[in-house]
């Protein structure tokens, strides 16, 4: 009796975990971070002292929430870095990445947040942000990314694209696509590239995904 309580207990801990992750995702996809945990566990249909028994802490639920989503990211950064032609592996990045962004407001917000204490999304930060500056130059050299650009440039990118959040849900991966195909037309070398008028100053935008912890 006591062994099949236990089995009982622990199938139940295990649903209502996958149950609040799968909340947290829709929740925290759709609303971004500042929704509230209460909200993830009204929709999880679990009360807060079940939730908060699994993940103490917002952060460490948003870290377990969105994990695929970080493993995917590396896998892009990977795959662009391998990939033969520079400009490829450039163009891949950005496309890619702005996907993931369209695909959860949470992920997004995450991805420009750091949050050190609990998780390590600041490294997938840097790490992407790595690749672009060692794609940037091999793209360069090769003549296929326009002298001005800097990493930067990335950065007010993925911040301009977070406006398409506000686009409806069934329409920001299509907007987004759009969107980067856009920005790589723009950051992309042109014949009169070497006699173009030089851009504006870059602001230095790479410590702006920083604002602080989520909201509880």
């Amino acid at each position: 009796m006591t062994s099949h309580l236990s089995r009982t207990v622990r199938s139940d801990a295990r649903d209502n975990r996958a149950r609040i992750l799968d909340a947290a995702r829709a929740v925290f996809g759709e609303e971004g971070l500042g929704a509230p945990m209460r909200e993830v566990a009204r929709h999880a249909e679990v009360g807060p002292a079940t939730l908060y028994r699994h993940f103490p802490t917002k952060q460490e639920l948003i870290a377990e929430a969105f994990a695929d989503q970080r493993r995917a990211c590396r896998a892009v950064v990977h795959d662009a870095l391998t990939a033969t032609d520079p400009w490829d592996g450039f163009r891949s990045l950005v496309e890619r990445i702005c996907e993931l962004h369209a695909r959860s407001r949470g992920f997004a917000d995450a991805f420009m947040t750091a949050f050190p204490e609990a998780m390590d999304f600041a490294a997938d930060w840097e790490r992407t942000l790595l690749a672009v500056t060692k794609l940037a130059r091999r793209a360069q050299e090769a003549g296929w990314l326009r002298r001005g650009f800097v990493v930067d440039d990335l950065v007010l990118m993925l911040m301009a694209h977070r406006g398409l959040q506000d686009a409806p849900h069934d329409s920001r991966v299509a907007a987004s696509r759009r969107f980067a195909a856009y920005m790589i037309e723009a950051f992309r070398a042109s014949p009169e590239d070497g006699s173009a008028a030089p851009l504006p100053p870059a602001p230095h935008l790479r410590l702006a995904h920083s604002p602080g912890p989520p909201r509880t």
